[in-house]
This record gives structure tokens, C-alpha cells and sequence, in this order.
């Protein structure tokens, strides 16, 4: 028997540098250790065997595995997560003078967040892999939420495909967690790791990678599925016709040419996640300290849809949208929108005799409508038609809920029966289909009047419509007797709500144009005419639009409208009022009285202090004042610290959490500029290695470097300060944004009375994704 440890080596071969490296180095580290034998992915190449099967089983039967990420090949990273899932140490490399797929591999997130040893020749990876390596698997607990099984990673680009994905589960009334880049521009190994443990199936689509987002997918995806088959659970992979898919996942990937087919995959696949839920609770690992064990629930509202509640704080915007004192609620990314959203619905509809239409539709669905028309059209036409087609919509889906909601009670309650039966032969008189979801039906309706306006204009430049042609375009329904209908219908209910969710989300990667500012303008406008004809026969309707605040100020500043919206604002300004969102999570997560004080409890999972400062402090001030960042900076610091079993989270492990959180933070808001400004692109890697403290030379030159047109610097000064990526210096102190009420005019006032002595201060929260040294 042999007395030596067996560790299955993994890595790319496109590169034949690389891949020589690599086996020259294994192959000193076997002559010179007798511990450790180091067997390459080739030695478990069997001829006449499926590749993956050997490759599998040599994971499994090694006792840890050493893979070279150098370059980010699709194999080797499913086999990553195969061996975390299969509970194996996975021992990271990277060749630190080859380029390779370091961009990549920012963009992608997982890496940075696992940690890596980067090696500088063969000797130097020889001399690691003969020293210790410590084989403790990261620790996680395999289990699966009954409430939302799935999870899904989705695409950064929408398609049919993948809203067809997401719309079937729903039918199949499966709700779902679900990784999106337009919420988190990376992901997070930890994260991936906590979603897959807690699922009971895993769904993928894999893409031809002719753009660079294809492939960004396609390494999250594998690497997820990796996982999921790990830990033994179902995974559905799909793929469309023609894509020719890594070795590894070959024989699981569905190929569909038709989108029948992603309906028969779905089928069996949910078949497959019932089976797995209702198995006896498989073996888990045991948790040895209260951090691993802590649940803080999840940055992303969306994920945390069944526990959101338990820790919600109830801020005063909550509030006054409950009361429906305002039609639309504005914040930046992370503020907490959604989180409203949610608790919003679940408030009103637990009143049985409420009706609540939650809508959270993505820009992919109007791409047809606004490629296929709305060029077209005058400026007049496009917003008489977009205002027309938002009031259609938004009656069809309440007429919609009130059809579903009252399915079974309409045959028990004679005040509803004949309204009942009259508004279904409404409804369901024309060609639209119930099935699926909103978005599915969103996008059935737009592309039925995109092939009406092609029939009938073709490609006519500059089309002014008339308002009977719009109601040729877009009713199927006779729009008079179905509002009618719905009036009367309403008359037996105590309050109808639509919340509008998600419009900014998918739009262009090139940023927001006139038209998606038009479509925008008139979905407000159709909410407030809905709602407004509702009122003036007593009704109680309220339509409450959510939307990023700075899509919607760029926007509106040419409206004449602009302001008069009654509107709730998600800023958060006072560090304590974060922190005692952070203290009810943390009392719900380790199941401590309810009144446990903030010091007491923190001091339970973080050190005290890191290099001085108080170490809430230290997360909340590099969070921008978003709830999500400071939630994303302290999972990231604890799944570094969980990594080590550590009982608390240590100064080590807040630095590693602030590094990953920080390339984060640069992805994302490199992409938040880019909406609204998209001469802005890359531009804040400019600063790359810069001084923290710019003189307004400095920060003129950067500018002007990265492409930024001399009369746009000051513009985009502007940018950098609303942002909260720059602030001002001043004698009182550093100032940002959210330092000054959120109100740009008070730094751009004083930067402008500065003028040439004006000092700017990067955040600290970018400079170790830009190389910066922090100054103290």
C-alpha cells in the first residue's frame, strides 16, 4: 500500500509555456518529496473512457488538488469546483510573469476571492508544492432552502433563452436565488459556494463566446456547476445549437434549437430538484465555530426574498410609501430598493383583500420595440405610443392578478362570479398567452407590435402616428369595456398596487439614450394616468415606479416634469443608521435577544480594531453608505476568515475582504458611470497607481490621458464627485458625497472657489483594486 499522499494537478494546455512549467515543476516535486505524489490530469487520461469520468475520480480519490489558473481554461476551472464540492482542498497557482487571463479573472471574480500562490519559475513552484500545504477543505454545509431551491446564474446579456429559463421555473412555482451581473458585477467563491450548499438544483446557460461577456459566463457558469455536481446535486446546463461545449461538461449539456425544448429540459430538471428535496437531509459537515454558522442574510434583495423580514430595518422611506405618499422611489445601486420593493409587497398583500402586481421586467424586453419602431418614429409619436403601450400593459397585468388571484374563489363568492367570468372573456380574448411570467409576456407583446408596424410601415424614417394608427398598433382588446371591467372588478377589493421593479436593469452596455429616457418618462406618466382614472371613481390604486436615482436625474434634467414626481429617496447618510442594520442581521443570524447592543454583539464575530480604527467604521466608511457594500465588504471578510476556521473575523482577513470588495467596487462602478456617461469608459483604471491626494492639475491630467475631451473634464469632475469615487479635501476634513447630504452642488461650489488649489481625494474604498497607498 502505498505510504504517500496522491494530489491530482490540473491546468490548461493552449498555452505550451505554461503547461511546461507546470509538469517540469511537478515532476522535481516528486523527486524530491516522498509525502506527496503529484499525478497531472494526463496520468488519469484512460483511452476508450469518457475524459471526464478518470478525471473525476482522480479528484476524488486524491487528497487535495493543485490547479494553475494562469489561464482561466474552462476544464480546469470545472474542476475547481468540482473539488470544493467534493469537499477537496483546492490549491490554487499562477505564473507570475504571464499575463495570461489576469483581466479575465478580475472580471469574473472567484480567484481573488479563494486566494492564489503566485510562483515566479519552476523551482519556485516546486519549492511550494513540497512545502506544506494545509488540506483543510473549505467548510460548508450542505443543505437545501425549501423556499427558493434554485439558483441560477445568469447572463450579463438577457436573451429569450435565458428569460424563457427563469419564466418556466416560475411556473413550475419554484422560486429561485440567482447570481446577476447586473446587480454584482463578480462573483464571490464564498457566495457560490453558500447558494450551491443551500440549493436542491443548480441552472446554467453556457454561450458561443464571441464577446467578451460570453466567456466572463462561462467560467462563473462552469465553475457553479462544478460545485453543484460536487456536492452530488442536480445541475441543468444549457447550451443553444452549434455551441460546441468544454470536455468536462460535454455529456450534461442540453442543447435546444428551439425554445420548446428549454421548456422539456425544465421539466425533467424540476422533476429532478422535487427528488432531491424530498431525500432524507444528506450528511453535512460539521460547523465548528458561530461565524461559520452566522447567516446575514444576502446582499442581493432578490436572494434573500423569504428572510428579508426577520432583519428588515424599516426606514422612513418604507413608511411613507406604505402610506402611498409617493410614486416613485429613487436610490443608487445597493440602497436598498429592492429591499423596500419586497417588504412593500409582503406588507400589503397580507391583507388577503389587497391586490399587489409586482412587476420587475428587464430592458432585454423592450429591445425589439425600440430597435424595430421606436427609431423610427418622431419624438412626438414615441412618447404617444410608449405612454399608450406602458397603460395597456399595466391594465392587462391587473386584470391579469385578478384573474389569478381569485381562480378558485370566484366559484365560491357570488359578488365576484360574473365580474369575474366577464373580465375573463375580456382578457383572454386575443392572442396573447398566460403562460410564464411578466417578462415572458412583456416580450410577446412588443414583439407582436413590432411585426404589426413592420407590416404596415416597413422601414418609413420619421413616422408620425396619428391616435387611432397607435391604437391599431397596439390594442388587441377593447381597451374602453377592459378598464371598464376592471373598475368594476376593483370595486370588491380594499386597495390595488402595481410596483414597478427593475426597468434599468439590461439596458444597453453603452449606456442610456434618448429612448430609454422616453421609455422611462412614460412609464411614469401611464402609472400616474392609471392611477389617476382609478381615483376619480374612488378606487384605491396607487402605481409606485423604483428606479436608480442617477439614471433617473440624467433623465429628467431636460423634463419639464423634473421634481414634481412625489418621490422617496434612498440615501443613507448616518453611519449609525448602518450599523443598526448590521446589528438586527447580526442578532437574526446568531439568534441573540433582540435588544443586544451593537458593541456587544460585534465584538463576538470582528476584531476591534484594524490599524487603529474601529473596525464597523472602518466597513462603513468604504461602503459608499450602501447597505449592500457594507454587507458585501463584511461576507467577503468572513468567508476569508471561515477559510481559516477562525472564531472572529481578524485584521487579516478584513484587508483580504477589502481587496476582493474593492476590485468589485471599481467593476461595478467603471459600469454605473458608463450609463450615464459613456465616454467614461475604463476610465477610473487611469488611476491606476496614483497618488490618493490629487491637486486639480493632477486630476485634469488623468482626465485628459484617458481619452476624456477638454471640454468634458469638468463634466466628468462632476461625475467623480456624485459618485462618491473622488471627494474634496477641505480643513474640516475629507468631504463626499453622502458626507454633504447628497447634494453635488456644495462640492462643486467649493472645488470651483478652490480653483487651482482645490485638493481631491480618491476613496480609500478603490485604492487597492487602482494599487493606491492609503494615506493616514
Amino acid at each position: 500500500m502505498a505510504d504517500f499522499q496522491k494530489a491530482f494537478v490540473a491546468y490548461g494546455s493552449h498555452d505550451p509555456e505554461t503547461a511546461s512549467l507546470v509538469l517540469e515543476s511537478v515532476k522535481l516535486a516528486n523527486a524530491k518529496s516522498q509525502a506527496v505524489r503529484y499525478e497531472p490530469w494526463q496520468f488519469n487520461d484512460i483511452p476508450g473512457n469518457p475524459l471526464v469520468s478518470p478525471i473525476l475520480e482522480g479528484i476524488q480519490d486524491s487528497s487535495f488538488v493543485v490547479a494553475d489558473i494562469t489561464y482561466l481554461n474552462p476544464n480546469v476551472v470545472y474542476e475547481v469546483g468540482f473539488s470544493i464540492g467534493s469537499r477537496k482542498r483546492a490549491f490554487l497557482v499562477r505564473h507570475k510573469l504571464t499575463v495570461g487571463d489576469a483581466s479575465l479573472a478580475n472580471q469574473v471574480g472567484i480567484f481573488d476571492t479563494l486566494g492564489f500562490y503566485e510562483y515566479a519559475d519552476r523551482d519556485d513552484l516546486a519549492h511550494r508544492l513540497t512545502s506544506h500545504i494545509d488540506l483543510s477543505a473549505l467548510p460548508f454545509a450542505v443543505t437545501a432552502d425549501p423556499k427558493a431551491p434554485v439558483y441560477i446564474v445568469e447572463p450579463p446579456v438577457r436573451d429569450e433563452a435565458a428569460t424563457l429559463m427563469t419564466s418556466r421555473l416560475k411556473k413550475a412555482r419554484y422560486r429561485y436565488r440567482s447570481f446577476s451581473p447586473s446587480e454584482d458585477s463578480r462573483l464571490s467563491a464564498s457566495d457560490a459556494i453558500r447558494q450551491v450548499a443551500a440549493s436542491a438544483g443548480v441552472l446554467v446557460g453556457l454561450y458561443e463566446e464571441v464577446d467578451e461577456w460570453a466567456k466572463i459566463h462561462n467560467i462563473r457558469a462552469l465553475f457553479v456547476v462544478g460545485l453543484a455536481v460536487g456536492m452530488e446535486k442536480p445541475a441543468l446546463v444549457l447550451a443553444p445549437d452549434g455551441y460546441t461545449p468544454p470536455l468536462d461538461v460535454r455529456d450534461a449539456v442540453k442543447v435546444y434549437k428551439r425554445p420548446d425544448d428549454i421548456v422539456d429540459y425544465i421539466a425533467e430538471f424540476v422533476l429532478e430538484v422535487t427528488d432531491y428535496s424530498q431525500r432524507a437531509d444528506p450528511a453535512t459537515v460539521q460547523l465548528t465555530t458561530s461565524l461559520q454558522l452566522l447567516d446575514m442574510g444576502d446582499p442581493t434583495a432578490e436572494n434573500e426574498m423569504p428572510t428579508l423580514g426577520q432583519y428588515y430595518l424599516p426606514v422612513d422611506q418604507f413608511g411613507r410609501t406604505l402610506q402611498g405618499a409617493v410614486n416613485l422611489v429613487v436610490g443608487r445601486k445597493g440602497s436598498g430598493k429592492t429591499a423596500l420593493f419586497i417588504q412593500v409587497r409582503d406588507k400589503i398583500r397580507s391583507d388577503k383583500r389587497n391586490v399587489v402586481i409586482d412587476l420587475k421586467p428587464e430592458g432585454y424586453q423592450l429591445i425589439k420595440l425600440k430597435e424595430d419602431i421606436l427609431s423610427y418614429l418622431t419624438e412626438g409619436s414615441r412618447q404617444h405610443l410608449i405612454t399608450a403601450f406602458w397603460e395597456y400593459l399595466l391594465l392587462l397585468e391587473v386584470a391579469y392578478k385578478l384573474l389569478e388571484k381569485d381562480r378558485t374563489v370566484h366559484r365560491y363568492n357570488h359578488r365576484i362570479t360574473e365580474l369575474y367570468r366577464d373580465l375573463e372573456k375580456t382578457y383572454r380574448g386575443d392572442s396573447l398567452s398566460t403562460e410564464g411570467d411578466f417578462s415572458e409576456r412583456l416580450l410577446i407583446l412588443s414583439s407582436q407590435i413590432s411585426a404589426r408596424f413592420k407590416r404596415t410601415y416597413g422601414a418609413e424614417a420619421a413616422r408620425k402616428l396619428t391616435t387611432d394608427e397607435v391604437a391599431e398598433l397596439l390594442y388587441t382588446h377593447d381597451i374602453r369595456e377592459l378598464k371598464d371591467q376592471i373598475s368594476r372588478y376593483v370595486e370588491q377589493k380594499q386597495q390595488v398596487w402595481v410596483l414597478f421593479d427593475n426597468l434599468d436593469r439590461g439596458w444597453s452596455t453603452k449606456g442610456v439614450d434618448e429612448i430609454d429616457a422616453i421609455v422611462l418618462r412614460c412609464l411614469i406618466d401611464a402609472g400616474r394616468k392609471v392611477e389617476r382614472d382609478m381615483r376619480k371613481v374612488a378606487h384605491k390604486f396607487h402605481c409606485v415606479v423604483f428606479v436608480r436615482n442617477d439614471v433617473y436625474e440624467y433623465i429628467m434634467q431636460f423634463s419639464s416634469d423634473y421634481g414634481k414626481e412625489m418621490r422617496a429617496v434612498m440615501d443613507w447618510t448616518d453611519p449609525d443608521q448602518l450599523r443598526e442594520m448590521l446589528r438586527l442581521r447580526l442578532v437574526s443570524g446568531l439568534g441573540a435577544p433582540p435588544d443586544t447592543p451593537f458593541d456587544k454583539i460585534w465584538r463576538e464575530v470582528c476584531v476591534s480594531h484594524f490599524r487603529g480604527e474601529e473596525t464597523s467604521a472602518f466597513i462603513i466608511d468604504r461602503s459608499l453608505m450602501r447597505p449592500r457594500n457594507v454587507l458585501k465588504l463584511f461576507s467577503y471578510s468572513k468567508g476569508f476568515a471561515n477559510n481559516f476556521s477562525r472564531p472572529t473575523i481578524a485584521e487579516e482577513d478584513l484587508e483580504k475582504g477589502l481587496n476582493a470588495y474593492s476590485q468589485d467596487l471599481l467593476v461595478e462602478l467603471s459600469h454605473e458611470l458608463v450609463d450615464v456617461f459613456p465616454g467614461a469608459r475604463d476610465l477610473l483604471y487611469y488611476f491606476l497607481d496614483a497618488k490618493q491626494t490629487l491637486t486639480h492639475a493632477d486630476l485634469q491630467k488623468f482626465l485628459l490621458d484617458a481619452g476624456v475631451d477638454e471640454n468634458d473634464v469638468s463634466l466628468v469632475v462632476d461625475f467623480l464627485l456624485y459618485y462618491g469615487i473622488i471627494g474634496l479635501r477641505t480643513d474640516s476634513g475629507d468631504q463626499y458625497i453622502f458626507g454633504v447630504n447628497y447634494d453635488p452642488k456644495v462640492l462643486q461650489i467649493r472645488a470651483e472657489l478652490a480653483g487651482r488649489d482645490a485638493l481631491f481625494i480618491i476613496n480609500p474604498a478603490f485604492c487597492p483594486a487602482l494599487g493606491i497607498p492609503v494615506q493616514h
